[in-house]
């Protein structure tokens, strides 16, 4: 049986690692296709070709991230989160802003995720992802952020289930029944009996009013990204739920923490976040692991120039050449901890201040080949997690 892979459409180059079906594998991972078919996923009538999804990410997963993770793997990415009255206060010709409801056809099946206050502004605000192109729509009720939660939005929803389920019940009500609704959630506002009940109270209320899937963080509110994620408690999820699709988020920094997840808690898929920053293998990682090949090697220095060349000229599409070079800066500090000589790349990519800074980086560090390494886990990051019992 052949391993199944996303339908990206990405435009073939010679100088990119070898490729199936628009997705882009080393050779370990290329060899997988031919062993077992991993898990598929699905979010309602939208059925995915793998487990492994992009998660949103404030600041990180616009178009550029997404086509990036499409391509190399992940059979389906969100867009960063959206204030609702931010969507509906878009205008047609806003360059400045208009980036953030760009959706491409190489990008379904695409998710748009809102978050906001009032549960009248989350309808018309899913009609508009909706007519932007977006495939699936993600009500946030788990960003940690304290001037979020200070103005009633994301995980401070937690604390009130009457109001989460209403949300969840008029974006239900205002978009197409073929369009999937689901929810992004964390453990609850804290590790109290009370707070537990909440959560289970919204998840029920979500399914009951025909949310297709759910996303859980294993941290509380209050946790933010402090200690472990409690794998344990995804596995209650899953078991609460049954058959309906929960899809696990936290401490998924490596392909094999995303074998884990699934191995010891259930959950149907796995959505990687911060792990997935400037690391768009790990989709592909995660597909030959599950399909029972060994890990697939660490992209090649060039692989890297490659890919980085590659999200740099997405960036210029959607930000022009003035201003993406601020916009990848950040990526590019990610990309590093894949090179031999991670702290030294970090910090030259750390002094761009320019195009020609940046091709200049390509042309000193990436010029000879070589092996990379895997990202290295900061232990604040992420936590060994031990098998449920």
């Amino acid at each position: 049986m052949s391993l199944p892979l996303g339908r990206a459409g990405a435009t073939e180059d010679g100088a990119s690692p070898s490729r199936t079906d628009g997705v882009r594998l080393g050779p370990s991972a290329s060899s997988a296709c031919s062993l077992a078919a991993p898990p598929s996923l699905r979010i309602g009538p939208v059925e995915l070709s793998a487990v492994a999804v992009q998660a949103a990410l404030s600041g990180y997963s616009d178009w550029p991230m997404r086509v990036m993770a499409r391509r190399y793997g992940a059979a389906y990415s969100l867009a960063e989160v959206m204030i609702d009255r931010f969507v509906l206060d878009q205008r047609r010709g806003r360059s400045r802003t208009q980036h953030h409801l760009r959706v491409t056809d190489e990008e379904h099946p695409v998710g748009g995720q809102l978050i906001g206050a009032d549960p009248l502004q989350f309808g018309p605000a899913a009609v508009r992802l909706v007519d932007a192109g977006f495939d699936v729509i993600d009500i946030n009720f788990g960003c940690p952020v304290k001037k979020v939660l200070g103005r009633c939005r994301g995980g401070y929803h937690l604390s009130q289930p009457s109001v989460a389920v209403e949300i969840v019940e008029r974006v239900r009500a205002a978009v197409p029944g073929n369009v999937p609704v689901t929810v992004k959630l964390r453990c609850g506002i804290d590790d109290t009996a009370q707070s537990r009940a909440r959560f289970f109270e919204i998840v029920d209320g979500a399914f009951r009013i025909g949310a297709a899937a759910i996303t859980v963080h294993g941290r509380t509110v209050e946790q933010r990204y402090v200690g472990p994620s409690d794998w344990r408690f995804l596995r209650d999820v899953k078991a609460h739920v049954g058959a309906q699709t929960v899809i696990g988020s936290g401490d998924l920094f490596s392909a094999q923490a995303c074998v884990r997840m699934l191995q010891e808690t259930g959950v149907d898929g796995v959505s990687i976040a911060r792990g997935a920053i400037g690391n768009p293998w790990i989709f592909a990682q995660v597909r030959a692991l599950l399909a029972g090949a060994p890990l697939p090697p660490p992209p090649t220095v060039h692989e890297q120039r490659d890919a980085l060349r590659e999200h740099y000229q997405l960036a210029e599409q959607t930000y022009g050449p003035d201003r993406c070079g601020s916009s990848m800066k950040k990526f590019g500090i990610k990309y590093a901890r894949l090179h031999p000589e991670p702290a030294t790349v970090r910090d030259a990519f750390v002094a761009t201040k320019t195009p020609d800074d940046w091709q200049a980086i390509l042309g000193r560090w990436y010029a000879d080949d070589g092996p990379g390494r895997y990202p290295v886990v900061d232990e604040t990051q992420a936590n060994d997690h031990t098998p449920p019992v």
